[in-house]
C-alpha cells in the first residue's frame, strides 16, 4: 500500500523566486546587527544613569510595583516574574542574578536593592540563596534614581511587544555609573569601571557645575582614586590617572593587614579588608595549596574568623622564627591578597560606546542632568499653569455666582449651560466645564479665600520655574543644589586607602628573623620575654611599674635555647623565638609586654620556675641549694635530642630553692636558712658532678630548720643581704621587721658549716620568713608587682630588723 503524501501542494499562482546573497556580506551585516545588539541592549551601561538595560528594568519595575524603601519586602522571583514579562525577554537567572549584585554591599558603593535573605557572600563563596527564598524592595537612595520619572524627565521606549513602555535612562540624581561603578563583556569591548566615594563625585560634579573649564587636576583634587565597598588600599596612583585622562588604567589594590599578636607565642596577620570581588575562601585555599607546594613559607595556620558583629577576620598565624612583614609581603605576591584592577571607562553616550575620562563622564552626567531638571521644570510650570487656568475661571465665577445659578438654572441642558457661560464670563470651554463639575459646597465664601491663597502660590511657582528655565545661571544652582542634599543625605567616608607606592619590598625585610644576640628575662610575676638587643639598659631612678622585678636574665640569641630550672629538679629546654619580643624602648625593670610562664612550659601543681640558664657547655656550670641544705654543682651536659633533663636527684619532701648558672666559677655560694644563719664559702669547694647526681652537704641545719635562700655572689661586686623576720613562717606585718646589710661584712666559711647569723630575733619573731642575696643596687616588689621602698642600710651583720611599710614577696639585683 502506498504511503500518502501529507504536502501541501503549492497554489497555482505561486512562483519561486531566489535570491543570490554573498554570504561574506550576510555574515557581517548579521554579525554587526548581533554585535550593536549585545553592545546596546545588554552589556555597557549608559553614561547617563550608569545602568545596563537589565538593571534599569529591574528598578523602573519596582518603582512601578511601589517596592518602595518604606513598603514590606515582597519574593524577588514576583519582582523577576514581572521584569521579565513585561520588559526583558530574557531568562530569569540573568535577572535575578543582577538584582542580587545591587542587592550586596560589597559589590555596590551605594546599594540599590534593599535585600533580605542570602544575598551571596564577598567573592562568591557563599552564592545566594534562590530567588524564592530572599525578598527585596528598593534600597533608600533608589528613589532618587526614578525621583520624578512621571514628570516627563526622560524619554519612553516601547518595549519589546509594543504593549508596554519603558525608560530609555532614569532621572538618576546623582552620579550612579561613577558612584557604584559597572562592569560588562561585549563583542570586540569591555567596561570595568570601580566604585567611587558618593560625596567626593558630588563634589566634583558641583565644581564641574560652576567651572565648566576645570581641568583634570582640579577635579581628582576631589576625586583622587576609587573608593571600593570592600576598602582595601590601593597602590599605585599612576594609573589611576591615566584612567582619568584617557579611559583606561590599571592599579593595584592590597588588602588591609595588621601584625598582631594572635596568641602568646605566635605573632600573626589579620586581615580585615581584602581587594574588590576576593572572598576570605579564595584566599584560604590558595594559601593552603601554596604552603602544600612549598612554595609560601613561614606560615602555621589560617583562619577565617569572620562574623556579624566584627565583619571580616582572617588571621593568618607566621610561624617562629620568621618575619611576618616578609611573609606578608610573599602573600602579596602569591595570593590574591593583592589584585590588579584595569580600569575601561567603556559606556554608551547617544547609543554609541566610547571611552571616557574623568572628566567626560561627569559632563556627561550633569547634561543629563541639566536636562532632566528642566524638563521636570517645564512639566510642573504646566501643571501649574493648567491648574491656575481652572482657579483663574472659578474666581471669575465666584464673583457672580448667583448669575452662574440662574443660566445654569434657566438652561434646557448641559451644553446650552456651558455656552451661555462661556458668553457671559468669558470663560474658555476647559474652565466652564470645570465649573459646571465643580458641587455647590465648594463656592463658600472660605473656599474662595482659599482659591485666591492657591492663585497667589500658584503664580509664584510659575515666575520661580520661568526664572530656572530662562536663566543657565539659576538652572546650575538648583542641579548644584540638589546634588549638595543628596551628599549631606547619603555620603559616607572613604573606606580605601590611597597610596603612591607599594613600601617595603621582600628584598628590604629577610624571611627569617635574625639570630641576633638577645637576652632573655623572667619577671617577678612569671613573665617571660626577651629583649630587642643584647645588652639590657637598667636604671636604678626609672619609674617604677608593674612587674619590675626581674628574677632571673641570661644572655641569648633569637633562635637559639635557654634552660628553665624547675623546684623539681628538672632543666627544660625553651626557644627563644617562642618568646614575646620588648620593644626597644623597654628597660630591664619593665616587663610588662610578656606572656605566662604556663604559655611555654607545663609544670607540675607545686612546682615553680627558680631560674633561666644557658645551655653552653663550656661554662662552669650551674650551681644548686636546696631546701634541706644540699648544694650540687652541675657539669653542664645538655645533650641536644632532650627536651627535658634531669639536674638533681632530689630526696623525699626535699625541693630546689635556689640556682644560678655560674659565670667565672669564681664566684661565693650563699646560703640562708630560717635559723637566721648565713653561710658563705667559694664555689671552688663544690666538686662538680654530673647531672643525675645527689649533690653534696651544703649548710649544717638545726632542727625544724630550712633554707629559704640560695644564691651565687660574685665577691668582686658590690653586693647587698636583706632579711625578713617573723614568727611561724608568716608575713603579718605587725611583727615583720627587714634588715638590708652589705654582703661584705659576713665571712667566709667551710662548706657544710652552721655559718654566722644574719639577723638579730626581735619579741615576737622566732624565724626568717624571707631572705636574698645578690648585687645591688636592690629592687623589691610585692605579690603582685609593685614596688616596695626598702630600708636604709644596715652596717651591722647581726643586727635587728625595721618594721617593713609594705610585705616583700621578691627581690632582685641588675640584670
Amino acid at each position: 500500500m502506498a504511503r500518502r503524501s501529507t504536502k501541501t501542494p503549492p497554489p497555482d499562482d505561486f512562483e519561486e523566486r531566489i535570491l543570490d546573497i554573498d554570504v561574506v556580506d550576510e555574515m557581517q551585516g548579521s554579525f554587526l546587527e548581533y554585535a550593536y545588539s549585545v553592545i546596546y541592549s545588554r552589556a555597557l551601561p549608559d553614561a547617563r544613569d550608569g545602568l545596563k538595560p537589565v538593571h534599569r528594568r529591574i528598578l523602573y519595575q519596582m518603582n512601578e510595583m511601589g517596592l518602595r524603601p518604606d513598603r514590606s519586602y515582597v519574593k524577588c522571583a514576583r519582582v523577576v516574574g514581572e521584569v521579565m514579562g513585561k520588559l526583558h525577554p530574557h531568562g530569569d537567572a540573568s535577572i535575578y542574578d543582577a538584582l542580587v549584585r545591587m542587592a550586596q554591599p560589597f559589590s555596590m558603593r551605594l546599594p540599590l536593592v534593599d535585600g533580605h535573605g542570602n544575598f551571596g557572600s564577598l567573592g562568591n563563596d557563599d552564592p545566594p540563596a534562590a530567588m524564592r527564598y530572599t525578598e527585596c524592595r528598593m534600597a533608600s537612595a533608589t528613589s532618587l534614581m526614578t525621583e520624578s520619572i512621571d514628570e516627563d524627565t526622560v524619554d519612553f521606549t516601547p518595549n519589546y511587544d509594543g504593549q508596554e513602555h519603558e525608560p530609555v535612562a532614569l532621572p538618576a540624581a546623582y552620579p550612579n555609573l561613577l558612584v557604584n561603578g559597572a562592569s560588562g563583556i561585549a563583542v570586540g569591548m569591555a567596561t570595568n569601571m570601580p566604585p567611587h566615594n558618593l560625596g567626593e563625585v558630588i563634589a566634583a560634579a558641583r565644581h564641574l557645575i560652576k567651572h565648566p573649564n576645570a581641568d583634570l587636576d582640579t577635579l581628582m583634587r576631589f576625586v583622587p582614586g576609587p573608593d571600593l565597598p570592600t576598602g582595601g588600599r590601593i597602590v599605585g596612583l599612576g594609573g589611576v590617572r591615566d584612567a582619568y585622562e584617557k579611559g583606561r588604567g590599571t592599579f593595584k589594590i592590597r588588602a588591609t593587614v595588621t601584625v598582631e599578636n594572635v596568641t602568646a607565642r605566635r605573632k600573626g596577620l589579620v586581615v580585615t579588608e581584602l581587594p574588590f570581588t576576593v572572598g576570605p575562601e579564595k584566599v584560604i585555599s590558595k594559601i593552603k595549596d601554596l604552603v602544600g607546594s612549598k612554595k609560601l613559607q613561614g606560615i602555621a595556620d589560617v583562619k577565617d574568623l569572620t562574623d556579624r558583629e566584627h565583619g571580616l577576620r582572617l588571621v593568618i598565624e607566621v610561624k617562629n622564627g620568621f618575619n611576618p612583614e616578609a611573609v606578608l609581603e610573599q602573600l602579596y605576591k602569591l595570593t590574591p591578597m593583592e589584585e590588579s584592577f584595569g580600569i575601561n571607562n567603556v559606556a554608551l553616550v547617544d547609543g554609541q560606546p566610547l571611552t571616557l575620562g574623568l572628566k567626560e563622564l561627569l559632563e556627561v552626567y550633569v547634561d543629563h542632568r541639566f536636562e532632566v531638571v528642566r524638563r521636570r521644570s517645564e512639566f510642573r510650570r504646566g501643571k501649574r499653569r493648567d491648574r491656575l487656568h481652572l482657579v483663574e475661571g472659578l474666581l471669575t465665577a465666584l464673583v457672580d455666582i448667583d448669575e452662574v445659578i440662574r443660566l445654569i438654572r434657566s438652561s434646557d441642558n448641559s451644553a446650552q449651560a456651558k455656552e451661555r457661560l462661556i458668553e457671559r464670563f468669558s470663560l474658555s470651554d476647559i474652565q466652564t466645564q470645570y465649573i459646571l463639575d465643580t458641587p455647590l459646597r465648594r463656592l463658600t465664601k472660605f473656599d474662595r479665600i482659599e482659591l485666591e491663597s492657591e492663585r497667589d502660590r500658584l503664580q509664584e511657582e510659575i515666575e520661580q520655574l520661568t526664572r530656572i528655565l530662562e536663566s543657565d545661571a539659576e538652572l546650575r544652582k538648583l542641579v548644584s543644589g540638589e546634588l549638595a542634599a543628596v551628599a549631606k543625605k547619603y555620603g559616607t567616608e572613604r573606606r580605601t586607602v590611597l597610596l603612591e607606592s607599594a613600601g617595603t619590598t621582600v628584598g628590604a625585610v629577610p624571611l627569617e628573623v635574625a639570630d641576633d644576640p638577645c637576652r632573655v628575662l623572667l619577671s617577678s610575676t612569671g613573665l617571660l620575654a626577651r629583649t630587642v638587643t643584647g645588652e639590657v639598659p637598667f636604671d636604678a631612678e626609672a619609674k617604677r611599674v608593674k612587674h619590675d622585678v626581674i628574677v632571673s636574665a641570661v644572655p641569648a640569641t633569637t633562635r637559639g635555647e635557654v634552660g628553665a630550672v624547675t623546684s623539681t629538679g628538672r632543666l627544660l629546654r625553651l626557644a627563644v623565638i617562642d618568646l614575646p619580643q620588648l620593644p626597644e624602648t623597654a628597660t630591664a625593670p619593665s616587663l610588662s609586654g610578656g606572656a605566662q610562664i604556663s604559655e611555654f612550659l607545663a609544670l607540675g601543681d607545686d612546682e615553680e620556675l627558680i631560674c633561666l640558664t644557658t645551655l653552653d657547655e663550656s661554662s662552669p656550670g650551674l650551681a644548686l641549694g636546696t631546701e634541706q641544705g644540699v648544694v650540687k654543682r652541675v657539669v653542664p651536659d645538655y645533650p641536644a635530642n632532650k627536651e627535658e633533663l634531669e639536674v638533681i636527684t632530689l630526696k623525699d619532701g626535699d625541693r630546689i630553692v635556689g640556682a644560678a648558672e655560674l659565670r667565672t666559677g669564681e664566684e661565693d655560694l650563699v646560703f640562708i636558712t630560717s635559723e637566721a644563719q648565713l653561710l658563705r664559702y667559694p664555689a671552688s669547694q663544690v666538686r662538680p658532678q654530673g647531672r643525675p647526681a645527689g649533690g653534696m652537704a651544703g649548710v649544717k641545719l638545726g632542727a625544724d630548720a630550712k633554707v629559704i635562700a640560695f644564691s651565687a655572689v660574685d665577691p668582686a661586686v658590690d653586693a647587698m643581704v636583706f632579711t625578713v623576720a617573723g614568727s611561724h613562717g608568716t608575713l603579718d606585718d605587725s611583727v615583720a621587721t627587714a634588715k638590708l646589710t652589705p654582703f661584705d661584712q659576713y665571712p667566709r666559711k667551710g662548706r657544710a658549716t652552721g655559718g654566722v647569723r644574719c639577723q638579730r630575733f626581735l619579741k615576737g619573731e622566732d624565724c626568717l620568713t624571707l631572705a636574698w642575696a645578690g648585687p645591688a643596687p636592690v629592687r623589691a616588689a610585692d605579690a603582685k608587682g609593685a614596688p616596695v621602698p626598702l630600708p636604709d642600710v644596715d652596717p651591722r651583720r647581726d643586727g635587728s630588723g625595721v618594721p617593713l611599710a609594705k610585705q616583700v614577696a621578691t627581690l632582685a639585683g641588675p640584670v
